[in-house]
């Protein structure tokens, strides 16, 4: 097997997107291999590799791991991102928890036929709900949890680079929230992932929507 971190998933962000993040900002090298069609999906289900069905499936120190939260901690885990003790690592799953909560919310955009009544609930509660709670935090500390880079860190930059894609003045009333903007993308790895040219993929498309479809062999609209 491969010393490279290999990542099997679509040609697009979805929920393999914060993984590639994460990698990176490790400065770790990865390939990916991207489904295409249902036979690939199909032969991986055939061989075994997909432990409830389901992609990302990210093959790493020999192991085949999925389900996304599993894959994030091992890597922050394996690369000083989560903490120096069981108090900072419960902090950094609070936020990272909260954050994913609310991409997860603008990865089911792209597979709804009227976006825009989604769109405005996800305004609402980003404004609201979530984006509050991190301008609280980042009064004072440079980063959420003990003054270091942490999977938290890389997950939230992550989600307000998505979200102003959405919303371009989302982050005005939030001063603190878009100086840490301003440091994350100040980090050469992260800088570098930002150019055009990376591994970091472009909002999803029809032909990434048509694709994920044809897959999973899924006929009508996903109701997420």
């Amino acid at each position: 097997m491969s010393d490279k971190v290999i990542l099997h998933y679509f040609n697009g962000r979805g929920k393999m997107e914060s993984v590639r993040w994460l990698l990176t900002v490790a400065e770790v090298e990865f390939d990916e291999y991207y489904l295409t069609t249902r036979e690939q999906y199909l032969k991986l289900l055939n061989d075994g590799s997909l432990l409830f069905q389901q992609v990302p499936l990210v093959e790493i120190d020999g192991m085949k791991l999925v389900q996304t939260k599993a894959i994030l901690h091992y890597i922050a885990e394996k690369y000083n991102l989560f903490g120096k003790d069981i108090k900072e690592r419960a902090m950094i799953n609070m936020y990272s928890e909260g954050v994913i909560d609310l991409m997860e919310m603008m990865m089911a955009l792209p597979f709804t036929p009227d976006p825009k009544p989604k769109l405005d609930n996800i305004q609402s509660k980003a404004k609201e709900r979530y984006l509050p709670v991190f301008e609280k935090a980042l009064t004072g500390p440079v980063y959420l949890v003990g003054g270091k880079l942490s999977l938290a860190d890389v997950l939230l930059v992550e989600c307000t680079l998505m979200l102003e894609e959405k919303f371009p003045a989302i982050l005005k009333d939030f001063p603190n929230l878009k100086s840490f903007q301003g440091r994350m993308i100040q980090i050469p790895a992260i800088s570098r992932f930002l150019q055009p040219g990376s591994k970091r993929k472009p909002q999803p498309d029809e032909c990434y929507v048509k694709t994920v479809m044809e897959v999973f062999s899924i006929t009508a609209p996903l109701s997420l």
